[in-house]
């Protein structure tokens, strides 16, 4: 099956008088990992609730492709998983129950179940301790236990707000090689909100966000290279320092 792709025209919303997306347009390929790049405000869950059709945008467009074709939103909606900041699994339920429960959420059949659930499991390294209660797991691997949930319904689209925030750095490592095996082996695109400037690098295209709006998408060191930048710490605080002289 071929991949998805996503474009998005003009996207505006305005919460409580504020706008909190101005005008966004961007391309997001099919099988890459797209990383949405912005301080803490600059509209990043408020634009990954629009793509997943939980907020409605005051003007602009929303469009998915397969192999360049548009589709409708309900035709591709069961292919599209997310992984809100803030998870919403159950402290007195194990890794395996948390699967189990997700199983039948998704409806999957047995022997379907049976195979996404250990591959998962292998990939997030996490087959050896399935007993263990989610209130008795790590920060990284409590990010992890809620990825393979989202993940177990084989997703085309996989939406990820702000996954590596609160954990250690050697968790956030561990879930980043995660998420590059899973783009190896599997046609998924990938969206990932991070306010951690270096994650931008990890990624394969990046999109810069400030105060809702767009700034600036593409590779992250051709970004660099033209911004004359050494980090996108760099790049933003360049722009806040050229609105503040304006």
């Amino acid at each position: 099956m071929t991949g998805l792709s996503l474009q998005i025209k003009n996207l505006t919303k305005k919460m409580k008088k504020n706008a909190a997306l101005q005008g966004l347009s961007m391309n997001f390929q099919a099988r890459q990992i797209h990383g949405i790049i912005g301080p803490e405000g600059a509209g990043k869950t408020t634009f990954l609730r629009h793509i997943m059709g939980l907020l409605k945008s005051d003007e602009g467009e929303i469009i998915f492709f397969r192999d360049r074709v548009p589709v409708a939103f309900s035709e591709i909606r069961d292919g599209v998983a997310y992984m809100p900041q803030t998870q919403s699994l159950y402290p007195e339920l194990s890794i395996h129950e948390h699967l189990e429960f997700f199983r039948t959420l998704y409806q999957l059949p047995a022997a379907e179940y049976q195979v996404r659930r250990q591959k998962l499991l292998q990939m997030a390294r996490l087959e050896d301790v399935t007993d263990r209660l989610a209130a008795q797991l790590s920060g990284g691997m409590y990010k992890k236990l809620g990825l393979i949930c989202a993940l177990l319904s084989s997703p085309q689209v996989l939406l990820l707000d702000e996954p590596t925030n609160g954990v250690d750095p050697l968790s956030r490592r561990d879930f980043w090689e995660l998420l590059y095996e899973l783009k190896q082996q599997e046609e998924i695109l990938i969206l990932i909100t991070t306010s951690y400037m270096d994650e931008a690098l990890k990624c394969e295209q990046v999109h810069l966000l400030f105060d809702g709006k767009a700034l600036m998408e593409g590779p992250p060191r051709a970004i660099l290279q033209q911004q004359n930048c050494k980090s996108f710490d760099d790049v933003f605080l360049q722009y806040d320092s050229a609105l503040a002289s304006l």
